[in-house]
């Protein structure tokens, strides 16, 4: 996919104006996706990116209310974006899963919270299970993370963190 992202915005045509609009159409591609990746200044925080990109979540999820069909849109969306961004900024940054990449903790917080009540109890409980699961990363987090490289890598031992955290959330909803 960054491939074609590269020859869709880096076509030489003719003359140097439209060569130099590819450059600066690929540089503000770079430059977006990385801040995607990053969640903008978020992910250069100086103590605990992931946390701080779990708390965008649940800022998301507390101040725009959205009914469970169109968060199941938002993270399908934010996966398939995020998965580019977070492959695009890591070459960018130079650094295999950089602790500044932070999409994936803002998707596996939303992950948790999907078919759940959107009260404080149920979002406090799944931020702080779904940090738990996404430091500690238990079996099969952790052999996913080995296993899968990339954007894709990144995003699928977060998204599996969360889904986790619904697990234990839902049957909790179930229980009581």
């Amino acid at each position: 996919m960054p491939v074609l992202l590269y020859y869709l915005t880096m076509k030489k045509e003719e003359g140097s104006d439209n060569t130099r609009n590819a450059a600066t159409s690929h540089s503000f591609i770079l430059s977006f996706l990385k801040n995607v990746a990053t969640l903008g200044f978020v992910g250069y925080l100086p103590v605990a990116p992931g946390t701080w990109g779990t708390a965008v979540g649940l800022i998301f999820v507390v101040f725009v209310p959205l009914s469970q069909t169109a968060l199941l849109v938002i993270i399908a969306s934010v996966i398939l974006i995020g998965t580019i961004a977070a492959d695009s900024a890591e070459r960018l940054i130079g650094e295999s899963d950089s602790g500044h990449i932070i999409i994936d903790e803002f998707v596996g917080f939303l992950v948790s919270v999907i078919f759940i009540p959107h009260t404080y109890g149920y979002l406090a409980s799944a931020f702080l299970l779904f940090r738990f699961f996404d430091i500690l990363k238990p079996f099969p987090i952790r052999n996913l993370e080995r296993t899968i490289k990339g954007g894709a890598g990144i995003m699928a031992d977060d998204i599996l963190a969360g889904f986790l955290t619904n697990v234990v959330l839902q049957i909790w909803k179930k229980s009581f």
